[in-house]
C-alpha cells in the first residue's frame, strides 16, 4: 500500500488520484484461499513467495489483534496478483492438505473416485455459528464438487 506524506492539507484532487490508485491496486488480486488462523496462512506465503509471487494477505492485523472474531471477519485472506493466479493456484493444489479418514487414508470422492477432498463446514444456523466443533461433518470433492456425509 503506498502512502503519501506532506506537509499542510492535502488537495482533494490529489486525495481522489490516491484513492482511485489504492482502488485499481487491489482491484487486480485474486484470492487464492480462506483461513482461520494467521499461523495457518504463513506457511503457504512462505512457499508462495519462495516461488517468487507476491503474496497478499487481506484482514491478517485484525485477526492477530483478536483471533476469535475469525468466522465475523471472514478468516484471513491469502491473495495474489491476477497475473499470478494460475502458477499460485498449481502450488497451493500441490501442498494443500487433504481430508483425511479416521485411519489416515484420504477420503474418495464416491461420484469422480479422486482422493482430493476438504471438510466442510456449513455454519447454518445460530448454534453451528455459535459451536461450529459440533457440526456434522461433510466433505467436498475439489475435483467434481460433489458433497458428502462420511460413511
Amino acid at each position: 500500500m503506498r502512502y503519501v506524506f506532506c506537509k499542510g492539507n492535502l488537495n482533494n484532487r490529489a486525495r481522489t488520484v490516491e484513492n482511485q490508485y489504492l482502488y485499481r491496486m487491489s482491484d487486480n488480486r485474486y484470492t487464492i484461499a480462506v483461513f482461520e488462523f494467521t499461523a495457518d496462512v504463513h506457511i503457504l506465503k512462505g512457499k508462495l513467495e519462495s516461488e517468487g509471487i507476491e503474496v497478499f494477505l487481506k484482514d491478517e492485523n485484525i485477526l492477530n489483534s483478536d483471533p476469535l472474531i475469525s468466522h465475523a471477519v471472514g478468516g484471513v485472506k491469502l491473495q495474489v496478483h491476477e497475473s499470478q493466479k494460475e502458477r499460485a493456484l498449481e502450488i497451493y493444489n500441490d501442498v494443500r492438505a487433504y481430508a483425511l479418514d479416521e485411519n489416515n487414508r484420504p477420503i474418495v470422492c464416491p461420484n469422480c473416485k479422486a482422493e482430493k477432498s476438504e471438510v466442510l463446514y456449513t455454519r447454518k444456523g445460530i448454534f453451528y455459528k455459535l459451536f461450529p466443533f459440533f457440526e456434522p461433518r461433510k466433505y467436498k470433492c475439489m475435483q467434481c464438487g460433489i458433497v458428502t456425509k462420511p460413511d
